[in-house]
């Protein structure tokens, strides 16, 4: 991956909205071919990131140079190689799905035939059927497949899963993986944790404008955690110091009535929690052991959830 060209690069970029600082100077990079997250809550920066690499918005200073390209200059050239799914698509409600990307593919100098457009997102059986009564999930694949219809060298997904339900998400990930197959390039910006560990090569966590980490899912769960997790709810519950004070503890997240241990022995752990629920006359419920995954990196990080 490292030997790869970079077809995005993205220099001290700054963007306020007043005394809000949305993107507080960061700096990263997306290599040819890969997929690469940007994963945060909402609020955190990643859109309007997204909105000024693709020439949507004007930083307020920095450099994003895509496809050897000045983007911030050329925009007119970058958006003829780009292809854009925006978080809240405006469609023609009253043309079918044939003649939504008929009309889409007209406008760029080149695209795909309409046929292979739809062939992609598996709408072949609702080519005749008018967007608006087209399924929440088959709405929000049309979007991501018109993201294609240019033949682009880069594909922006903003949130591309966003309100779907957990099937429906999982036939859009086939899409996306799709591309990659194809070799595109992808850009996708997510609040799921999931989505990023399964689609993603690299990631960059975004938290109040900043890059916060990135790296590989695996290697930055490496980097952060060797422990693993116990998962858990505890009527009577003892308080925080109680649990930090069990032997192989290293960490005490309290969230709600959901308590999350982190321990370097799991064995000797459960032991300890344990003895301590009996002792206590507590019971334990809906308890859990994992290993750590980039949700509890990310609450390392921030001391929360990405939800919240």
């Amino acid at each position: 991956m490292s030997n790869r060209t970079n077809v995005i690069d993205v220099s001290n970029l700054y963007k306020a909205y007043g005394a809000i600082r949305a993107v507080d100077g960061i700096s990263f990079d997306v290599k040819q071919g890969e997929v690469f997250g940007m994963l945060g809550p909402n609020g955190a920066g990643k859109t309007t990131t997204v909105e000024i690499i693709e020439g949507l918005r004007t930083p307020d200073s920095g450099s994003v140079t895509v496809l050897g390209i000045d983007a911030l200059k050329d925009v007119r050239e970058v958006k003829e190689r780009i292809g854009v799914q925006l978080q809240t698509p405006a469609f023609f409600p009253k043309l079918n799905v044939r003649e939504l990307v008929d009309y889409y593919g007209s406008l760029y100098k080149k695209s795909v035939p309409s046929s292979e457009i739809i062939d992609l997102v598996a709408l072949d059986e609702s080519r005749k059927v008018l967007f608006q009564n087209l399924s929440g999930g088959q709405q929000q694949r049309l979007s991501v497949a018109l993201a294609f219809v240019n033949d682009p060298d880069i594909i922006f997904l903003d949130e591309p899963t966003t309100g779907l339900d957990p099937q429906a998400r999982r036939t859009l990930w086939e899409v996306i993986e799709g591309f990659r197959k194809a070799g595109k390039t992808i850009l996708l910006t997510t609040h799921y944790m999931e989505e990023a560990e399964r689609l993603c090569d690299r990631i960059a966590i975004m938290d109040h404008g900043h890059i916060i980490a990135m790296g590989s899912p695996r290697g930055l769960i490496k980097e952060h955690f060797a422990e693993s997790a116990i998962q858990f709810k505890m009527t009577g519950y003892p308080g925080r110091e109680a649990l930090v004070a069990l032997k192989g503890v290293t960490d005490v997240i309290e969230e709600g009535d959901e308590i999350i241990l982190y321990t370097g022995s799991i064995p000797v752990t459960i032991s300890a929690l344990l003895e301590l629920a009996s002792s206590r006359s507590a019971e334990l419920s809906d308890l859990s052991i994992r290993h750590a995954d980039l949700e509890d990196v990310f609450i390392k990080l921030t001391g929360k959830r990405i939800r919240d």
